[in-house]
């Protein structure tokens, strides 16, 4: 199939996703409604402007009557104030009407995007994310604010004044008809191009705005190996991109405007010059005349208006396009319809029967293969092994990020899949590695490990992270902001922040990676016995590689390539040799 072919129905699919906005709007009729009421009136004043003049001609100035000039004048000062009046609630409506309707669009948006799972966000970058949530939800919300305003207003009047134009001079009518086709074409044939090229515009900006979203938040890296010219000319090129696409954009529907408007003014002086050689032979009255060029005129401008504003239709409509194309995505780890309930108390029994996995960036590199694991309630398991070895795959498969592609995981001997994700991560309670911090205060960033906590129990998870001596040396203690992403705090601790929120979790099961690793030996002995505590009665999976938290460990799991190689106490391993006592030697022993 050809190109061109191909160009037609993608193009009405573009225009098409515009209907994407409809549930967003319709929840708002009564400004709808209000909006079309007065789009009614303001157009019905504006078409009654040329019959004054029209009366003002023939009874007015060719009777020489003040009275009838005096009480047109008085009409018309009427109209006017109702045109006022009218104008000025259709934009209240259709302003707030935009408001309104982005504001869900934004909200659902976000609430579909945070919703989707972990793999959606490893090949997504967020930089463009970002930029579909603002730079695109903006370009709909001038399309709702004004655009669709300025087209329904030029429609209403463009319909409205070929009905007075055929009304008022049925010849003069069927000759401008003939020229609509000829002011179409133009439209037709440059708005597809604009339309392609707003939506390539739409793409560089997003991709310009990751690039920005992306060296921001490494700024230290950055820095550090004095790369700020050279970001700075990435992020410049991209600009440059963006700007070269818009440029032409630009130029095209300045080339679709300029065509338009010569059209329409030259259909307008040929027929002022086929009505003024009438007027001149006494077979058309001047005030008939001049009705009809005032509603050509006005009709001249209502289709300037709607070629203007088919540019923003079409950068609208690509924007849409790219929004409903995050509304398509659908995550492959959800909860099932019919989730079966964890038994309460629970116990935190955990099985891994037979578990293989790779993650779908790495198809041909197994994570997990044949993993087959029983952890008892209560017990504390250490994972141990070389990097890449699986470790932390372990803990993505428990918080259900990824499902394996074959095998089964059980918490209490149900399976994974068979519960509600909410349920699942809500009897899980996490320590990271990388812990994020969010731009809160550090009372926000501890309940967010449980959003109903007592500013006591915030205080109380603290101190059992030997957390609450450094909090309450900063300025406002638990109500000081942290900066994005923790800045104002030490590596150690953001990790003591995130021990404080596994704490008021109280989750019946931890999950430990390298939860110590960025603290030094003071502030590790002492977390150590926050740890010890928190893990009591807990079912507890721990992935380290310092000696103290493996050896408290009740039994030690050995990985490697994703398998099970070894596993028994501290000792028992040392004494077999091995991988472990490798890693002791090379890793725990000082």
């Amino acid at each position: 199939m050809s190109d061109s072919a191909n160009d037609k129905p993608r193009s009405v699919r573009q225009i098409g996703a515009l209907r994407l906005l409809w549930p967003f709007l319709k929840p708002h009729r009564a400004l709808a409604i209000g909006w079309l009421v007065f789009l009614g009136l303001s157009s019905g004043a504006t078409l009654v402007l040329p019959m004054a003049l029209r009366q003002m001609i023939d009874r007015g100035f060719g009777n020489s009557s003040m009275v009838v000039i005096n009480a047109t004048f008085l009409g018309l000062f009427g109209v006017s104030l109702v045109l006022a009046v009218a104008t000025a609630a259709r934009y209240f409506c259709i302003a707030l009407l935009g408001e309104r309707a982005l504001a869900s669009l934004r909200e659902k948006l976000y609430t579909h995007v945070i919703r989707l799972d972990v793999g959606f966000f490893e090949r997504s970058r967020v930089g463009e994310l970002i930029s579909r949530l603002g730079t695109d939800t903006e370009v709909v919300q001038a399309l709702i604010g004004s655009g669709i305003s300025v087209s329904l207003r030029s429609a209403v009047m463009l319909v409205g004044c070929i009905v007075a134009m055929t009304w008022t001079s049925p010849k003069l009518a069927g000759l401008t008809a003939l020229v609509i086709p000829a002011v179409m074409l133009p439209i037709l044939i440059f708005g597809r191009r604009v339309q392609k090229l707003s939506r390539a515009s739409q793409d560089r900006l997003a991709d310009a705005a990751a690039i920005a979203n992306e060296t921001l938040n490494a700024a230290p890296a950055v820095k550090a190996y004095s790369r700020e010219d050279i970001e700075s000319e990435r992020y410049g090129s991209a600009i440059r991109r963006a700007l070269s696409t818009a440029r032409e954009r630009i130029g095209m529907r300045s080339l679709l405007t300029a065509a338009v408007i010569v059209l329409i003014f030259g259909a307008i002086t040929l027929v002022l010059w086929v009505g003024a050689r009438e007027v001149m032979a006494k077979t058309l009255d001047p005030g008939v005349l001049g009705q009809f060029v005032v509603y050509a005129i006005l009709a001249a401008g209502s289709v300037a208006g709607l070629s203007e504003v088919w540019g923003d239709v079409l950068r609208a409509a690509g924007a849409m396009g790219r929004i409903g194309e995050l509304f398509n995505e659908k995550a492959d780890v959800a909860s099932p319809a019919q989730p079966i309930n964890l038994p309460h108390p629970i116990r935190a029994a955990l099985r891994f029967e037979h578990v293989a996995f790779n993650y779908p960036t790495r198809p041909d590199a197994p994570a997990l293969y044949d993993f087959d694991l029983t952890i008892q309630p209560g017990e504390t398991v250490a994972l141990v092994g070389p990097s890449g070895a699986g470790k932390s795959t372990v803990l993505a498969l428990l918080l259900r990020f990824y499902d394996p592609q074959s095998g089964r995981i059980t918490l209490d001997g149900i399976d994974l899949r068979q519960l509600a994700l909410p349920e699942l991560r809500g009897a899980i309670a996490l320590v990271p590695q990388e812990t994020v911090i969010f731009g809160g205060s550090a009372a926000d960033n501890i309940r967010f490990g449980r959003q109903t906590a007592s500013d006591t129990e915030v205080r109380e998870a603290a101190r059992a992270a030997e957390a609450h001596e450094f909090i309450s040396a900063i300025g406002d203690g638990y109500d000081a902001a942290l900066g994005e992403r923790g800045v104002r705090l030490s590596g150690g601790q953001r990790q003591r922040i995130a021990i404080a929120r596994a704490i008021l979790r109280d989750a019946p099961l931890l999950l430990l990676d390298e939860a110590t690793s960025a603290l030094d030996a003071q502030s590790e002995a002492a977390i150590q016995q926050a740890l010890e505590r928190l893990e009591k009665g807990r079912t507890t999976l721990v992935i380290a590689h310092r000696l103290a938290t493996v050896k408290r460990a009740d039994r030690i799991v050995v990985m490697d390539g994703g398998r099970i190689v070894a596993q028994g106490t501290h000792e028992n391993l040392l004494a077999e040799g091995g991988l472990y006592a490798e890693l002791a030697r090379l890793q725990f022993v000082a």
